[in-house]
């Protein structure tokens, strides 16, 4: 796993590289504020940026949002001190693959840093109702359905996100089929709802209707 990490305090960044060296992570690199970590992932191409929000010069946020479109194969996880609401809803609109409060413990920051290594969403799941929550809020428009360009294996698929079966060897034993057969379907979506993780796509299922996400999960 290659792991850039962006935080404008010298401790934070040494306390992360020497707890996520110590567990055989490779850092490849530091950066102190959104604009170095942009040209720093264009640069080293890490496997993830682990991004503080509040830095100078360019924020995290706007950082994120510039590595989710310039680099769709590098995953951001927001890691910060905030339990703002509105930093949460935020930083998954701008591409944020996670957001991970610094409090966290370190099994599970790494727990959350190996799911995503594989696709899967870094969200405690207190922070997960919280989004399902702010996504599923009744608005005044009317609901949309799914693109009809959606398959019904991809809408089979995209109701199990809502649910809550994330990972891909949890769908794949859903939907009795491979991983790779997971993969294919998800990078389907995704290019085809114009989004660029699973925590977007959670959260555009639940906000324009196509998924009811109070429907009883059958797991």
């Amino acid at each position: 796993m290659r792991v850039l990490i962006a935080d404008d305090h010298a401790l934070v960044r040494d306390g992360v590289r020497s707890l996520l060296e110590a567990r055989g992570v490779d850092v490849v690199g530091e950066a102190q504020n959104g604009k170095q970590a942009v040209e720093m992932a264009e640069r080293l191409r890490p496997e993830i940026v682990l991004m503080d929000l509040s830095m100078p010069e360019m924020g995290g946020l706007a950082a994120t949002r510039l590595i989710s479109a310039e680099l769709p194969d590098v995953k951001v996880v927001v890691l910060t001190a905030s339990d703002d609401d509105s930093d949460l809803f935020e930083a998954i609109k701008s591409g944020a693959q996670g957001y991970i409060l610094k409090n966290l413990k370190a099994d599970e920051l790494m727990s959350m840093l190996e799911g995503v290594s594989h696709g899967d969403p870094a969200l405690t799941p207190v922070l997960a109702r919280k989004l399902l929550h702010e996504f599923a809020r009744p608005k005044t428009t009317s609901p949309q359905r799914a693109p009809d360009t959606l398959t019904e294996r991809e809408r089979e698929v995209l109701e199990l996100l809502v649910q809550g079966v994330t990972s891909n060897r949890d769908l794949a034993a859903k939907l009795i089929v491979t991983e790779n057969t997971v993969k294919y379907h998800l990078r389907n979506i995704l290019d085809k709802l114009h989004l660029q993780n699973r925590a977007q796509v959670v959260a555009y299922a639940v906000r324009h209707g196509i998924v009811d996400p109070s429907m009883p999960d059958s797991r």
